[in-house]
């Protein structure tokens, strides 16, 4: 075995730099025995490497190959399978296990011996044994153990040497041995014979090592004397160490004891500061002062001073209601008794704040219906800023008390609510009554007999009063139709609002006072409610805390009409309003609706009235009401004012509408005298005054596009029933029906400039001058009816194919006819005739429209045509005859003006 393990190291290891320690010849368990051997290796280079390699016998030949290598880190188990018998096998466990069986028992132990001392010098005994004898599991030495693996080659070498007896000669060992070979002849040639010299060498030596040994006996003596006293001073110097060494783990112990003392002492510190702390807390955000108790308790909810003192102690009870205690605070006593505590103050407290407040709604109303009797005679709304800023000291109170005490908040809030209802209800019935009492004139002292009378009676009432004159003082702002001009032509008006009453009217200043005097009321009533309303909504905002968001103003235009009405092009809100927020905007419009319940019934009665008094009064409120909602809008668009405001314009657009409709009515339902003439329509002249105040009405006004498509209706529904009328009449011609009256609208069109009837404007042109050349033509006829006769012969011959300069060679066409046609129209005859018709066309035409020289002149100009055309013929046709006329264009001219002068 020992050839086999030089011939491995020479050949497979030493070229790798590698050592081998250990060999055993195995083979696998369970099979056909094909020997190998397990080497144990390490590496001459550090950092040492150990490592299992399996070598092979080759089949053809008589050398060695490496065949597997394993990392002894990777072996994790070592199993013997038997400690106490002797067996063979054994299994390494690296990555799978491999079952060996040793050639002998004694191999087997070798090897794991071997392994099990590089296991515990290299691997700081990783690797576990199983199954294996103790006897083989030796200890290291200490002192070898505490040498670590990357020591000098020196101590590593003294521990490969004793993992095995081999040792490879060094390079003195090896010159040496040849020296001695060299020396004796036959060392190599009789490898016995010089074995047994060197033995006999040896033998020699050691004889003389002996004696020198025994002769040394005496130093050998004192040697082991010194060693003895080297012993017992190691003994004493033993037991001193192990007297400081029990010293010394007093000492440890002592330490340990201080250590565990200081570090409990720390640990009491920590937890008292962290008492500390919470107490601390509890005592910064739980305590309230003595003061606040008291305001809570006893404060004065009157005085300015005592109400900002119970402000101070409701926050700060609030404040330390709402503290976020800690896990735990809420088990301790004192917490618990303070949290009753402030339970205590709060419910207290907000009882006290609720009855005071509810005592102030009523003293505040009675004190605010007292003065109601001043604004009776005056068409003013009682204001209430006193009590908004009397109540609005109390409102971080109210936000206290939303915050703390919810039902009670909205119990106060209903009470409100109730109050302000009945007190507003009051206050609007006398407003508005006062008003309807100025619009209709009513005297003062009537009023009491006015309200009693019942429904339909006063109703009837309000129909057959006097419409003139007011007592009342109106005060406000005014409209700029209280500058209206009292203008002849513009100021016709009646009080039936009829188009063609208004036509038939004379001048009346009366009526344009009348209605000045109701735009001034409807403005004062509108002036007054705007801010009465929203002073309101911002107090409710305020007092009670319900954040208002107005979004942005609505577009001039916004407004659409539908189905006669209109709707409010209200912007998309932000999607993702918060729910709260939203619930209180809805908190808020429904406080308005209830308190100004009756707001939107007494505007809609005011309303009626006006419109039962004169329908054209919807004019002046839908540009009123039209201006008031614009502005409450562009305020905010979704506020209680802009919303009633809107639903009001509402019904007064129908009321418009209405009135327009009704005009078209009167118009379609008009008859005319069929004996007198007819001259220019009412309902014609009426849309003329109509239009007149319209203009003066809706000038700079937001809703000038309803105004344009009443103008296009009325204007239709004019040029339909002139046509009718102009049809139907059989006292005067249908042309001159036509003629003035379409003359008669395009001067009105063309005076007032309305941009809408533009093209309305050019039609009535068109159709006036169509009329005026129709009635010339049929009115004037044929004048010299013979020669019409004759020259219309003339031109039939000469379409026929004849020519001109032969016409004269006809029988009945020659020049002798001619003369003889001519001279039955002398120029006496022919002013005879045109003065005839200058007295038929004088009977047709009106004296409104001054149209008869206008007729007349026409008539002139068409008389000359056909003269001209006359003579024309004459000159194709009968060239160099000499003949003419009996008058000339000069004298025609004279006839005409002598006979409109003489009329």
């Amino acid at each position: 075995m020992t050839a086999i393990k030089h011939a491995l190291q020479r050949d497979i290891f030493t070229p790798n730099d590698e050592r081998l320690l250990s060999i055993v010849n195995v083979c696998k368990a369970g099979k056909k025995k094909k020997n190998c051997f397990l080497c144990a290796t390490v590496t001459t280079e550090r950092p040492v490497q150990v490592k299992v390699v399996k070598v092979k016998k080759s089949d053809k030949g008589d050398f060695y190959k490496r065949q597997v290598a394993w990392e002894l880190r990777d072996l994790a188990e070592v199993d013997a399978k038997d400690a106490s018998k002797e067996n063979p096998e054994f299994d390494l466990h690296f990555e799978k296990v491999y079952r060996w069986v040793a050639s002998s028992t004694t191999e087997k132990n070798s090897f794991i011996s071997c392994i099990w001392k590089l296991n515990q010098r290299y691997l700081r005994k990783k690797v576990e044994f199983v199954n294996v004898s103790s006897q083989l599991l030796e200890e290291l030495p200490k002192a070898e153990e505490s040498v670590p693996s990357g020591e000098s080659q020196s101590v590593a070498g003294g521990d490969e040497d004793a993992l095995d007896d081999y040792q490879e000669l060094n390079a003195r060992e090896e010159q040496d041995i040849e020296g001695m070979m060299e020396v004796c002849e036959y060392a190599i040639s009789n490898a016995e014979a010089f074995a047994e010299k060197l033995s006999r060498e040896l033998q020699v030596l050691d004889g003389a090592n002996i004696q020198s040994i025994m002769a040394s006996e005496k130093q050998v003596n004192i040697l082991m004397q010194l060693l003895d006293e080297a012993l017992s001073e190691v003994d004493t110097i033993e037991g001193k160490l192990s007297s400081y060494e029990e010293m010394l783990q007093s000492v440890k112990e002592q330490m340990d004891q201080i250590s565990q003392s200081n570090r409990l002492i720390q640990i009491s510190n920590t937890n008292n500061g962290k008492l500390l702390d919470e107490i601390q807390f509890l005592v910064n955000y739980m305590d309230l002062s003595k003061g606040h108790i008291r305001a809570l308790q006893d404060g004065d909810l009157a005085t300015p001073k005592g109400i900002e003192a119970c402000i101070n102690a409701s926050e700060a009870l609030l404040q330390c209601m709402n503290v976020a205690l800690r896990p735990g605070h809420d088990k301790l006593m004192a917490v618990k008794q303070q949290q009753h505590l402030f339970t205590e103050l709060r419910d207290n407290f907000a009882r006290r704040l609720t009855n005071h407040l509810n005592n102030v709604f009523v003293h505040q109303g009675h004190d605010q219906s007292s003065t109601l009797s001043q604004h009776t005679a005056e068409l003013t709304l009682p204001k209430h800023s006193p009590l908004h800023r009397d109540l609005l000291r109390y409102a971080k109170l109210m936000e206290w008390l939303k915050n703390t005490q919810r039902e009670k908040y909205e119990g106060l809030s209903r009470t409100y609510v109730d109050y302000m209802t009945r007190l507003y209800e009051r206050e609007i019935k006398d407003f508005f009554e006062v008003a309807k009492i100025k619009m209709t004139g009513t005297s003062k002292e009537a009023k009491g007999k006015f309200a009693t009378l019942p429904r339909k009676e006063s109703a009837l009432k309000h129909e057959t009063e006097s419409l003139h004159g007011s007592s009342g003082k109106l005060t406000g702002s005014t409209s700029s139709l209280n500058k209206l001009a009292v203008q002849g032509s513009n100021s016709r008006r009646s009080q039936s609002s009829s188009l063609l009453d208004m036509g038939n009217m004379s001048a009346s200043d009366l009526d344009v006072a009348d209605r000045t005097k109701f735009d001034k009321i409807f403005e004062q009533v509108l002036s007054e409610l705007e801010p009465l309303c929203l002073a309101e909504q911002d107090f409710i905002s305020k007092f009670f805390k319900l954040q208002q968001h107005p979004t942005p103003p609505l577009a001039q235009g916004e407004l659409e009409e539908q189905d006669g009405g209109v709707s409010s092009k209200v912007p998309p809100h932000g999607e993702h309003r918060h729910s709260l927020q939203s619930s209180e905007k809805d908190m808020v419009r429904l406080m308005m609706n209830k308190i100004f319940l009756s707001i939107e019934t007494e505007l809609n009665s005011l309303i009626a009235l006006g419109d039962k008094i004169d329908s054209f009064h919807s004019l002046y409120m839908l540009v009123k009401m039209s201006h008031h909602v614009w502005t409450a809008e562009n305020v905010d668009p979704a506020s209680y004012l802009s919303t009633t405001l809107g639903n009001v314009l509402v019904t007064v657009k129908r009321n418009f509408d209405k009135c327009i409709l009704g005009q078209i009515r009167q118009m379609d339902e008009v008859k005319i005298s069929k004996k007198s003439k007819v001259g220019i329509l009412l309902f014609v002249t009426g849309f003329e005054e109509f239009a007149e105040l319209a203009e003066t009405i809706f000038r700079n006004a937001e809703r000038r596009g309803d105004l344009d498509k009443a103008y296009v209706k009325l204007i239709r529904s004019v040029f339909t029933n002139v046509e009718k009328v102009a049809n139907e009449s059989q006292k005067t011609p249908r042309d001159v029906v036509m003629m003035e009256n379409f003359h008669h609208i395009f001067s009105t069109l063309s005076r007032l400039k309305i941009s809408c009837l533009e093209t309305e404007r050019r039609e009535a042109k068109h159709k006036y001058t169509d009329h005026l050349q129709s009635y010339v033509i049929n009115s004037l006829g044929q004048p010299l009816e013979k020669l019409n006769h004759f020259f219309e012969g003339v031109e039939a011959r000469v379409a026929q194919g004849v020519r001109e300069d032969e016409v004269s060679y006809q029988l009945a066409f020659n020049k002798q006819e001619l003369r003889k046609v001519i001279k039955e129209y002398p120029g006496k005859e022919v002013k005879k005739g045109l003065d005839n018709l200058y007295k038929k066309v004088d009977k047709h035409l009106c004296e409104e429209e001054s149209l008869l020289q206008v007729v007349w002149h026409s008539m002139q100009d068409e008389f000359i045509r056909q003269y001209k055309h006359f003579e024309g013929l004459i000159g194709r046709c009968y060239p160099g005859s000499g003949i003419t006329m009996e008058f000339s264009i000069q004298d025609m001219l004279e006839y005409f003006s002598s006979i409109a002068q003489s009329h």
